[in-house]
């Protein structure tokens, strides 16, 4: 048997592993996050998916959303930052934990107003693959396939007038 200090444990992350920051996006510099380089899917999580996150000062993570499928869950680490969870606010801090139900009553955003990063773990259930509803921009995430504006919908016969060419003799 290994001795345990000198076994790679794959298994087990830490909360002061390295984190990649990206760079602000060019077209709305106003988002920036980095995500840890160790996750669930490096580890080959199937149920749930989480990762460390960090957001700069003066910068939200990612736009206002909700799940239509799947909970989530933040636990600050480090710092603190302005939630907006529906038409409220409110400054959340190192060791809150936050929880998101699914549909619009948990949109939710962060945005780090602080000088300091803000550093929170981020937990989401992953019972089945989700969509993803963004308010603010009327966008839809169907998360493997897509991002869709709402405007863009369409009936659902719309297409179907006239039997596929499959059953042509």
């Amino acid at each position: 048997m290994e001795n345990s200090n000198e076994m790679k444990w794959k298994n087990i992350m830490n909360f002061d592993d390295p984190i990649k920051i990206g760079d602000p996006l060019p077209n709305a510099n106003h988002f920036q996050m980095g995500s840890s380089l160790f996750n669930s899917k490096t580890i080959g999580v199937q149920q749930i998916i989480f990762d460390i996150r960090e957001i700069p000062s003066g910068k939200m993570g990612v736009p206002y959303h909700f799940h239509h499928l799947n909970e989530e869950v933040f636990i600050i680490l480090e710092g603190e930052a302005t939630l907006r969870q529906g038409d409220q606010k409110r400054i959340v801090k190192k060791g809150d934990i936050i929880y998101f139900s699914t549909g619009p009553k948990g949109a939710h955003q962060l945005y780090n107003h602080s000088q300091k990063p803000v550093k929170y773990l981020d937990m989401v259930a992953q019972v089945q693959t989700d969509i993803v509803e963004y308010p603010d921009t009327d966008k839809i995430n169907c998360e493997g396939i897509g991002i869709f504006d709402k405007k863009d919908q369409t009936d659902y016969w719309k297409g179907e007038e006239k039997p596929s060419p499959f059953w042509d003799e």
